[in-house]
Formats: structure tokens, sequence, C-alpha cells
């Protein structure tokens, strides 16, 4: 059976989108995000600056954008973990935030945005200005929430995923514990919740 195309357009963009992000990992590699210009990635990435803006609209809503793209792969160890372990709801809960801590913990581009004092311009897109990211994510393990336990009430899937994920943005850019610590303890403390909204009796 032939596998359906993507169609042009959509290519086209998701190639432009991808040449953009590694220009912008690539300056990110050499500076601060507060020292990066539309320009330099537009430069990089081999673009003109016009069709820059008319992708992202600006350098905030590129921003975002690129750390949406690079915490893609941490949503997927997240839903591979969740669904690794679905006959134990807790289980699955520890397992999806110590897969999202350590794989942040241990990833290069992570730790060049983590370490901005404040100065570096990047940190607030996951913390002051985090609104967007944490959406994304929220509706992203939401989901996996829902298809895991469909008897799972729709608010209590979003209210659990919410919750994780800003617990999981608080731990990732102010660390205590090493993370199978810090997942345990979040399970600790929201056990009772997650048997009455996954159906654990």
């Amino acid at each position: 059976m032939a596998t359906a195309r993507t169609p042009y357009p959509q290519a086209a963009r998701e190639l432009l989108r991808d040449t953009v992000f590694g220009a912008a990992r690539d300056e990110l590699q050499r500076r601060n995000w507060s020292e990066i210009t539309m320009s330099d990635i537009a430069g990089a990435a081999g673009i003109s600056r016009q069709t820059l803006y008319k992708e992202f609209g600006n350098r905030e809503e590129l921003g975002q954008a690129f750390v949406i793209h690079e915490g893609e792969r941490f949503l997927d160890d997240v839903e591979a973990a969740v669904r690794e372990h679905l006959d134990d709801p807790r289980a699955a809960v520890g397992a999806a935030l110590e897969a999202f801590l350590r794989t942040a913990a241990e990833d290069q581009m992570i730790g060049i945005l983590l370490r901005d004092d404040g100065t570096g311009g990047m940190l607030p897109f996951v913390t002051t200005q985090g609104v967007p990211v944490v959406q994304w994510a929220t509706a992203r393990l939401a989901a996996v929430i829902e298809e895991g336990w469909p008897e799972a009430a729709a608010a209590d899937a979003q209210l659990l995923a919410e919750s994780l994920v800003r617990l999981a943005i608080s731990y990732i850019t102010a660390p205590s514990h090493a993370p199978e610590d810090t997942a345990t303890a979040a399970v600790h403390l929201l056990g009772p919740f997650i048997d009455r909204a996954l159906g654990v009796s």
C-alpha cells in the first residue's frame, strides 16, 4: 500500500522551519538570544528577513516556536513512558516525569537556555512568558492521558497534564534532586488524585 505523500506546500514549510530552527540553534551555540537578531537568523538560514517575518511574525514568536520545537523530543519520551505503564497510572506519571527531567538535564540546548542568568533573553519563554509553551505541552500530555485512560474525565486529564507540565518546568529551571527522586516525590504528592482521575480503586 502506497504511503500518502506530504503535500508540497506543507513539506516546503516544514523544511523552512527546520532550517530556521537549525540556524537558531547554531547561533545559540555562540551567543545569547538577546544578542541574536532576526537578520542574523535569516542570514544563517539562507533566507530573506521578509520570509522569516512572514513565517514567524516577530522575534518573540520565533523564540517561542523554537522552544516548542526543541521540546518536541521531550514530549516524545514522555509519551513513550506513559504508554509503557498503562496498567499502573502512578508508575506512568512517575516514569513520564523522570523521562522529561532526565532528557532535559542531558540536553545541550536546554543546558544553554537554563544557564541564562536573566540577560540571555530566552529563559522567559518557559517561565514568565511561558504560556504558549505550557499550553502546547499540556495539550499533548492531556491527549496521551485521555487515550491511555479513556474513562478519565477530560477536565481531570487537563488538570493533571497542566500540573505535571508546570511541575516539570519548575524542576528543570531550579533542580534540587535527581530526576528519579523528584519524580517519586511528585507521584507521592499527586497519587490520590491520579488514582481517582484515572480510575484506580
